[in-house]
């Protein structure tokens, strides 16, 4: 007994439930890495575009000689300075721009939580498709030992003249057939949980049963990858709107401080002033451009207006994929109830199939159809349930939920 528990144990133990593995996959799967990266980059260029606000200081050195003094000139000068600039009004640019940084972050956050939410959704799926695959491994492993025994049952009767090689011929093919079939389900199921892995970002090892909650009139919502749309069409129209500012004067004014110092001076070659402070205003605004900027800001609404069309598609086709997902959770229950109703029936039919095969009522056609009838239905049932899970995620996605808070 005690062997037996150290022999199961590791499976408890490795055994990985799906909300694990989608907790998992939110901060270890390398595209989600990717695209929290590529956020915090956008994070950085808002914190850029509040920064403009701030004064600008700049400080600079220049020395020159002369080979040849040029009358009143020092023959070498040296200098050193510092600027301060302030942007007093700039048609509305940096706020326009600090507006479109802005939106492409929302954006990118919303990017972010649609990938994870995709990826949720794959591994719901990649998890129960396992699951259904595990089942089906499992009635393919019940039969072959039926098809085993029954096999070395009409071998000994064939030894024995009381059977024909056809007999034995169709067991064996049969037999043969469901090892066939289990090896495949074996890859299948590898290449399930490879790709499973790649999804979450470490090794599977067994699957816990997991069930989701069932849907109470949740609050239906725009799924994150429209939310991005959107605030990519508000960055689109921001930049747009920081074009106009070209039009409006550009105020600046900047105050420099220097200080000199001169060699290889004279009477004739007289030293400069030792320190200079200068203070400038500048005004700059466009008068004529042929309307290019104008043009250029009808391109990019232009862009803002095919987005906004995208927008509207991914709501209609969202609000289809909803109302389709209810109806698959009512079809997968239908399903469940035909399914199980056909494993009882199954079961009961080969029961009584092969008790009559055993006395050489009927023939091993009978029996073989019976028994595939049963492994059938058995994996029937199993991927029905799974696919009733599978059609709980598919609502909780496209109510714009996290798929992850319903297990």
């Amino acid at each position: 007994m005690k062997s037996l528990f150290l022999l199961i144990l590791p499976f408890f133990i490795f055994a990985s439930s799906l909300k694990s593995l989608l907790d998992h996959a939110v901060n270890n799967n390398r595209l989600v890495v990717s695209k929290t990266l590529i956020q915090e980059a956008k994070q950085e260029e808002v914190a850029a575009k509040q920064s403009a606000y701030y004064p600008t200081l700049d400080a600079g050195a220049s020395f020159q000689s002369l080979n040849e003094r040029s009358p009143f000139q020092p023959g070498d000068a040296y200098g050193v300075s510092a600027t301060i600039g302030l942007d007093i009004y700039d048609g509305g640019r940096k706020s326009a721009l600090l507006e479109q940084k802005r939106s492409e972050y929302k954006a990118s956050s919303y990017d972010t939580k649609a990938l994870k939410t995709s990826i949720s959704l794959q591994i719901v799926q990649d998890f129960y498709t396992i699951k259904t695959l595990e089942a089906s491994l499992s009635s393919r492993t019940n039969a072959k030992k039926s098809l085993q025994a029954q096999l070395n049952r009409i071998k000994k009767f064939y030894d024995a003249k009381l059977a024909t090689i056809d007999d034995v011929d169709r067991l064996q093919a049969a037999f043969d057939t469901n090892i066939f079939e289990i090896e495949s389900i074996k890859f299948d199921i590898l290449a399930r949980k490879r790709s499973l892995q790649l999804k979450v970002g470490k090794k599977i090892g067994s699957l816990d049963a997991s069930i989701f909650k069932r849907p109470s009139n949740e609050e239906y919502e725009l799924v994150d990858s429209t939310k991005s749309l959107i605030a990519q069409e508000e960055a689109i129209i921001s930049g747009a709107e920081s074009l106009d500012s070209i039009y409006y004067p550009n105020l600046r004014v900047e105050d420099t401080y220097s200080v000199y110092g001169y060699d290889r001076t004279d009477v004739l070659h007289p030293e400069g002033p030792e320190q200079q402070n200068k203070i400038l205003l500048t005004v700059n605004m466009r008068l004529f451009d042929a309307g290019s900027v104008q043009q250029e800001k009808q391109a990019v609404l232009l862009k803002s207006q095919s987005l906004n069309e995208k927008i509207q598609y991914q709501k209609e086709e969202q609000e289809i994929q909803f109302d389709l997902s209810l109806s698959r959770i009512q079809t997968s229950k239908i399903k469940i109830q035909s399914a199980q109703s056909a494993l009882v029936s199954s079961k009961s039919a080969f029961k009584t199939i092969e008790e009559k095969y055993n006395a050489g009522i009927v023939d091993n056609v009978v029996y073989l159809d019976a028994l595939s009838l049963q492994t059938s239905a058995q994996a029937l049932y199993k991927g029905s349930l799974n696919d009733l899970e599978i059609a709980y995620a598919i609502y909780y996605y496209y109510t714009g939920k996290n798929i992850g808070d319903y297990l």
